[in-house]
């Protein structure tokens, strides 16, 4: 009898060591689950072979060092990224990396962001070279141009752009769009010009905010043109610059301040 109720309670305890066992599989499968899903989330947004255009979503990130990020995918297909504190745009192109990750570059080469295959994202900037981890912490806005009305409108950005860079160069840098018919201005184009400029004249006050150097280099030019063509490009010749633009690929389609900085950082 006694032997009886020594087996009964050992099937009792092996019942429920099993159903406990069979519960936490299931609580550990169920997270990993989850795990899993969000991992593919942010894989599928960030890495464009993996995700349809449709279904992206844009999202702000936290770095664990600096200002926070918006992030969004454009119908070029470049990443946009954009730091709380500074209204530019970065158009960033995607470039395999070693162990299935994705570099995200700006224009001038320089690496931005870095994506692991498992969705792990890492920053890059001028002050944390080698990286800082960032995190997702909600939605973002999208990140898209805002059309220019009229001509008016955009004769206005190019004028207060003109004088932000004279003001850097301490003499007057005329801005102007020597090749733009009035066929050529529309709503679409008028919104990459006028970001071209504000973003040309960013380029002016960032570089004399270097010193003297900066201050000696932006002085000498006094002319900015801006010009039409298959991709965006930074020029400089004497005292002139030529920024050329391409409106049909919206943020990308014009230079970043890094590329224009480094343009007239040159001898």
């Amino acid at each position: 009898m006694g032997k009886t109720k020594v087996t009964s309670r050992c099937s009792r305890v092996s019942y429920l060591t099993r159903s406990a066992v069979i519960c936490a599989a299931s609580l550990t499968l169920c997270v990993a689950t989850d795990a899993r899903a969000q991992m593919h989330s942010l894989r599928d947004f960030l890495l464009p072979h993996h995700a349809e255009p449709s279904g992206l979503s844009p999202g702000r990130y936290l770095p664990a060092e600096g200002e926070a990020f918006v992030v969004d995918r454009a119908p070029t297909g470049s990443l946009l990224l954009r730091f709380d504190d500074n209204p530019e745009v970065w158009a960033l192109m995607p470039v395999a990396g070693p162990r299935g990750d994705v570099i995200y570059k700006d224009d001038t080469g320089e690496t931005v962001l870095r994506s692991t295959r498992l969705g792990g994202l890492t920053l890059f900037t001028g002050d944390r070279p080698m990286g800082a981890p960032a995190a997702y912490s909600g939605d973002g806005p999208s990140i898209r141009l805002s059309p220019v009305a009229n001509a008016n409108l955009l004769f206005q950005t190019l004028v207060q752009s003109s004088l932000r860079a004279s003001r850097a160069a301490q003499h007057l840098v005329v801005f102007e769009a020597h090749d733009l018919t009035p066929k050529d201005v529309t709503p679409a184009s008028s919104a990459v010009l006028a970001d071209a400029a504000w973003i040309t004249a960013e380029a002016f006050t960032r570089l004399a905010g270097r010193g003297v150097q900066g201050k000696n280099q932006v002085a000498r030019f006094a002319r900015v043109q801006f010009a039409t063509g298959p991709d965006a490009q930074a020029q400089a010749s004497g005292s002139i610059v030529v920024i050329t633009i391409n409106p049909d690929k919206g943020y990308s389609g014009r230079p970043s301040s890094a590329r224009i900085i480094t343009v007239l950082s040159r001898k």
